[in-house]
C-alpha cells in the first residue's frame, strides 16, 4: 500500500454488523491532515482573499459576439469581478434576502452564474443550483423544497420558471434575468404579484444603500446542492463553508507532492454544469490561486472551437465527453499504431508520459494536444467510471496526465483521485486525497469481503469534508451517515498500491429467477470494454432466467463491419440488421468468456439504439448516469428485433411485459447518490 497509512485496525463484524477493513488516509497525510488555509474561514474568503493578492489577474471571461460571430474571449479582472459582487450583493440585501436565505441559480454557466454565487457567499445566503437541463417539474420542486426566496435565471430559461406558477409563488418573490426581461414575460410575472429584472436593472438596486457583511462561520450553510437523483425526487445535499475549504487545503497539498501545482497563469474552460459539486470545487481551486475561468457557449457543437480560441491548461471532463474525443480521434491514430504502442509500452515500464516518446509526442501526437488548445497539462475525468482502454489511449496521444477522481455531492466531489505519471493506477480513481479517512466494509450478500486478502467492500468515507446532512430528510441522512462514516453505497477494491478501483455499486443488484444475484453495474463496466459501443443498460428480474441488454453501437465500428461484410445503408439501417445484432451479440460473449464471466451473467438478446441515452428522453441524469426505472419505461414497449440463442430468451419482447410483472421493486432502494 504504497500511498496509504493505516490509522486503525479492521475487525471482524458481531451480530449483524458487516467486518470493516483498516482506515486508510493518503501517505501526504501521514503526519496528519493538512491545516486550513491561515485566513480562509468560508467560501467568501477563497475569492476575497485570491483578489487581494490578484486584483489585475484575469479572471473571468466570454467570447465576443461581432455579427453573430464568436471572436475572441473578453476578461473581467479579479477586482472587477469584486466590484460586481459587491453591487449584486447589495441588491440581494436591498430586496431583503438576508443571511440564510435561500437564492436559487438556474441556467448554464456564466460570468453572471459565479458573480451571483459570489454574492451569496459574501452575504451567508445559501446558493441553491439548479441544472441548467432540468425541466418546469424539477425546478419547481427544488424552488419549494428549499424554499427559494429568489432566482437568478439565464434568459431563455425564464419560460421555464413561468410554468412553475402558481406552485412556486408561495416562496418565489423576484426573478432575475442573466440577460433582458421581455414585456410579456414582465407581465406574467407581475400578474402573480412577483418581480422580474433584467441583470443591469438588479445591478442598480442596492444604490447607495450600506450593507456590512455578515460573519459567516465555518460550520455555516454554503450550498445546497441537489442531486440529479437516479431515482426519486432530488435530494438537497447541504455544503458548509468547512466543507469546500477543507477540500481546497487537501488538493493544494496533493498538487504540492504531486509536484503539479495551480499556478495564477493556468487557464480552465467552464462548461460541466456549476450545478454539479465536480465543477463547483474545480473553480474554487482555481479562483483560489487566481487563475482565469473562460467559458463555453453553451453548445455542445462548439466546444472543440471554444477549447482551440481559449487554450486551456486543465481540461476537466465527464466520460461522455472523453468518450467523444477518443472515438473521434481513434481514426486519426490508427496509422501511428506502431508509436503508439511503443509510447504506452515505455510508460508501462515506468517512464514519465514526458519522457516516453518525445520524439513521437513532436512528431505525431503534438497535433491531439493542439486539438486540446496546444496547452493542456492535466485532464481529470470525473462524475462516472472511465473506460479503462479510453483513458489508456488519451493517456498516450494527448501528452498530459490523464487522472481520474471519484467523489459524491455528500463528500464534497474530490475524495479519491489517481496520481500523474503512477500507470499502475490505470483504471482506478487513485488514492485519497489527504483531509479524509476511507474504510470498506463488508458486503456479505454480494460476496465482497472487506478483510479478505483482496479486500472489497462498501466504500466509506469520513473527514470535515462530508456533508451536513440531507435537507428535510433527517431519515435519510441516518440511513447513510452512521457515527460519522458516511456510507457511499459503491463498492471498491483495493490494489497493491493503495489506489482504489470501482467495481460495483451495492444496491444495483437484482436476482434473477433461479436466484442468481446479479451485480449489474458491474457487469455494464465490464461488457463496456466492448470497442464496438459507446453505451450499454442490462436489465433482468425475478420471472426470467437471463438478461438482455439495450446498447448503443459505437458509429465507427459498426460502419466498418458493414463496409467489412459488403452491407450498404447507413447507421440507422446497420443497427436494424440482425447480421449487426449477431456481431455485437458475439463481441459481449467473446468478452464475457474472456473474462471468465457465469453462465447467468452471459447477455442472451440485444437491441441496438441507433440513438444515445440521452436527458431529452429522461434517460440519464445531468452528468450522465443511467436512470434505470426510466430506461425500463421507455423500453419496455418497444417493438424490436433481437437475435435469438440457444435458449431463446427474450425479456423485452413487447408480450413479455405486463404492469403486475415490471415492478419498480428492483430499483425501489436506489438513493441517486452521484459519483
Amino acid at each position: 500500500m504504497k500511498f496509504l497509512v493505516e490509522v486503525e485496525n479492521g475487525r471482524e463484524g458481531k451480530g449483524d454488523a458487516p467486518s470493516v477493513g483498516p482506515v486508510y488516509r493518503s501517505v501526504y497525510a501521514k503526519d496528519g491532515f493538512p491545516p486550513p488555509v491561515p485566513g480562509m474561514e468560508n467560501c467568501w474568503d477563497i475569492f476575497r482573499m485570491s483578489v487581494e493578492r490578484n486584483p489585475d489577474n484575469r479572471m473571468l471571461g466570454r467570447r465576443k459576439i461581432v455579427n453573430g460571430k464568436a471572436g475572441e474571449y473578453i476578461w473581467l479582472t479579479y477586482k472587477q469581478v469584486y466590484d460586481l459582487v459587491l453591487k449584486v450583493g447589495g441588491s440581494l440585501r436591498s430586496c431583503g434576502v438576508t443571511k440564510g436565505g435561500r437564492c436559487g441559480i438556474y441556467g448554464a454557466n456564466c460570468p453572471e452564474w459565479i458573480i451571483s454565487m459570489e454574492a451569496c457567499n459574501a452575504h451567508g445566503i445559501y446558493c441553491v443550483p439548479l441544472y441548467d437541463t432540468l425541466g418546469a417539474g424539477a425546478v419547481e420542486f427544488i424552488i419549494c423544497h428549499a424554499e427559494v426566496e429568489i432566482v437568478f435565471v439565464e434568459e431563455k430559461k425564464i419560460g421555464e420558471v413561468l410554468k412553475t406558477f402558481p406552485s412556486s409563488t408561495k416562496f418565489l418573490k423576484k426573478i432575475v434575468s442573466f440577460g433582458n426581461v421581455t414585456p410579456d414575460q414582465r407581465e406574467a410575472v407581475e400578474s402573480f404579484d412577483l418581480a422580474i429584472h433584467s441583470w443591469d436593472e438588479f445591478l442598480t438596486l442596492g444604490d447607495n444603500q450600506l450593507f456590512d457583511l455578515p460573519i459567516n462561520q465555518k460550520t455555516d450553510i454554503s450550498t445546497i446542492m441537489y442531486t440529479s437523483g437516479t431515482t426519486g425526487d432530488p435530494k438537497g445535499v447541504l455544503i458548509s463553508n468547512e466543507s469546500i475549504i477543507t477540500l481546497v487545503a487537501g488538493v493544494l497539498r496533493l498538487l504540492q507532492s504531486a509536484n503539479e501545482e495551480l499556478h495564477d497563469d493556468d487557464v480552465y474552460l467552464s462548461y460541466l454544469p456549476l450545478a454539479h459539486i465536480f465543477d463547483r470545487v474545480v473553480e474554487e481551486m482555481f479562483i483560489f490561486t487566481g487563475a482565469s475561468i473562460g467559458f463555453w457557449q453553451g453548445d455542445v457543437k462548439l466546444l472543440v472551437e471554444d477549447i482551440a480560441m481559449l487554450k486551456p491548461t486543465i481540461f476537466c471532463a465527464v466520460p461522455r465527453v472523453l468518450d467523444r474525443i477518443y472515438n473521434g480521434l481513434q481514426e486519426k491514430i490508427r496509422a501511428g499504431g506502431f508509436l503508439k504502442n511503443n509510447k504506452l509500452s515505455n510508460m508501462q515500464r515506468g517512464y514519465k508520459h514526458e519522457e516516453a516518446a518525445g520524439l513521437f509526442d513532436r512528431i505525431v501526437f503534438s497535433k491531439v494536444k493542439q486539438g486540446l488548445g496546444g496547452k493542456v497539462r492535466i485532464v481529470l475525468s470525473g462524475a462516472a467510471p472511465l473506460a479503462t482502454h479510453v483513458e489508456s489511449f488519451l493517456r498516450v496521444v494527448t501528452c498530459a496526465h490523464v487522472l481520474q477522481g471519484y467523489g459524491l455531492t455528500e463528500t464534497c466531489a474530490g475524495t479519491f483521485v489517481s496520481l500523474p505519471n503512477e500507470f499502475s493506477m490505470l483504471g482506478t480513481v487513485g488514492p485519497p486525497v489527504p483531509n479524509v479517512d476511507v474504510r470498506l466494509e463488508s458486503v456479505p450478500e454480494m460476496g465482497y469481503n472487506a478483510l479478505s486478502d483482496v479486500p472489497r467492500g462498501e466504500i466509506c468515507v469520513r473527514g470535515k469534508t462530508l456533508f451536513s446532512g440531507y435537507y428535510k430528510r433527517d431519515d435519510l441522512t441516518n440511513e447513510v451517515l452512521i457515527d460519522g462514516w458516511f456510507h457511499t453505497g459503491d463498492v471498491g477494491e483495493w490494489q497493491k498500491d493503495g489506489s482504489l478501483k470501482i467495481i460495483d455499486r451495492k444496491k444495483n443488484i437484482f436476482k434473477l429467477s433461479q436466484g442468481e444475484y446479479v451485480a449489474v453495474e458491474n457487469l455494464e463496466n465490464i461488457y463496456g470494454l466492448v470497442p464496438g459501443i459507446d453505451s450499454i443498460w442490462i436489465y433482468g428480474n425475478s420471472f426470467k432466467a437471463s438478461l438482455v441488454a439495450i446498447l448503443n453501437p459505437n458509429i465507427g465500428a459498426l460502419e466498418r463491419w458493414a463496409q467489412e461484410n459488403g452491407i450498404s445503408g447507413d447507421f440507422s439501417a446497420f443497427c436494424k440488421n440482425p447480421k449487426a445484432n449477431e456481431f455485437i451479440l458475439g463481441e459481449l460473449s467473446k468478452t464475457a468468456k474472456a473474462k471468465k464471466l457465469k453462465g447467468f451473467e452471459f447477455i442472451k438478446a440485444i437491441h441496438l439504439d441507433p440513438l444515445p441515452f440521452d436527458m431529452d428522453r429522461d434517460l440519464i441524469t445531468p452528468t450522465y448516469k443511467k436512470k434505470r426505472p426510466q430506461l425500463l419505461k421507455y423500453y419496455q414497449n418497444f417493438k424490436i428485433h433481437l437475435s435469438f440463442i440457444k435458449t431463446r430468451v427474450c425479456l423485452l419482447k413487447e408480450e413479455d411485459f405486463s404492469v403486475s410483472e415490471l415492478t419498480e421493486s428492483n430499483y425501489a432502494n436506489e438513493e441517486g447518490r452521484e459519483r
